[in-house]
């Protein structure tokens, strides 16, 4: 399962953790302007926006879990099982398969208004992008400096939510995270006051405590009430360091450790890797399970004219900084 946020401070930043049982030998990809897109509704586009994000690269496609665009448009694909409903091909509609909704957008966007006007005419269709690689069930977060938005397809058709707190995770709806939002309006950062009972002498004995009630599980729902509290009030400087900082900081509030999420057999849910891209300077930072340390791609230091995607495999191992 898997946690996107968005998050401003003087820049502007996206990012997720991708939280599965195993790895597809994902990789930081730049897809530049002159790569062709070869869409599946015959539309070829070989002169678009460049994009960075993290991809599997299949057969030399980048299958996008998450990128943002030289624009400042970002977009992450998250886990929507058993509500994902993919629809027939619709003769007066775009029809986008799910695997290349990303690229979709982002080759052709430079704002949410932009966005917008294209998912009027969109139809995401069931169509897999082989037989090895049948389309996964997916909901997504689209969002650029101004606003974020989620995108579901649905039996009952494209749902597009605005999304004001910025934060996508998995099932429910996404209707329905926003809705549970109320049975927490009680939380504070504050510390409490005595409101169970005016005659009782009761005292707040810990820090924290306006916080009690906070779901602390890793079940989507509860994330989504996590990452919405901690983002929501969450404070950092202006500097790059500080804010890629607290970003990951926000990340990790929900993030996956071995041994707490089995899948069966000797198979456990981890936080695979955990992103964070600069939307304004198009650089692309990451850590991975095994390695805290920060690493980072910036795009406009590749040839973003060339027509050849660009990889950069993921340092997974411990980077520790020895100090005698």
């Amino acid at each position: 399962m898997c946690t996107a946020i968005t998050y401003n401070t003087k820049d502007h930043y996206f990012g997720r953790n991708l939280d599965l049982e195993y790895s597809y030998k994902e990789t930081v990809t730049v897809t530049p302007r002159n790569y062709p897109f070869n869409f599946r509704n015959g539309k070829k586009d070989d002169n678009h926006y460049a994009m960075i994000g993290m991809a599997y690269v299949a057969n030399d496609y980048p299958l996008y879990y998450d990128a943002v665009n030289e624009k400042g448009v970002g977009m992450a694909g998250l886990n929507f099982p058993t509500n994902a409903h993919y629809k027939e091909l619709a003769s007066a509609k775009d029809n986008v398969a799910p695997f290349e909704f990303i690229p979709w957008v982002l080759s052709q966007c430079a704002n949410m208004d932009e966005v917008r006007a294209l998912l009027n005419k969109i139809n995401i269709a069931n169509i897999n992008f082989s037989d090895e690689l049948p389309a996964s069930p997916l909901h997504w977060i689209i969002a650029d400096k101004k606003e974020s938005i989620t995108v579901e397809s649905v039996k009952d058709g494209l749902k597009i939510y605005d999304n004001p707190v910025g934060v996508l995770t998995n099932n429910p709806t996404f209707d329905i995270h926003m809705f549970n939002l109320n049975n927490y309006m009680g939380l504070s950062i504050e510390q409490p006051e005595n409101n169970f009972a005016k005659n009782l002498n009761l005292t707040a004995y810990s820090r924290g405590m306006g916080g009690l009630g906070l779901p602390g599980d890793l079940s989507s729902a509860s994330r989504f009430v996590k990452a919405t509290f901690t983002k929501m009030n969450s404070l950092s400087g202006d500097s790059e360091s500080e804010s890629i900082s607290q970003f990951f900081h926000i990340l990790g509030s929900v993030d996956q450790q071995r041994g707490c999420v089995h899948m069966g057999h000797d198979l456990y849910e981890i936080t695979i890797y955990s992103s964070c891209v600069n939307m304004d300077k198009g650089i692309y930072y990451y850590t991975t399970y095994e390695n805290s340390q920060i690493s980072g791609v910036d795009m406009h230091k590749e040839d973003l004219d060339s027509a050849s995607l660009i990889n950069y495999d993921l340092i997974k191992g411990q980077q520790i900084k020895m100090q005698n």
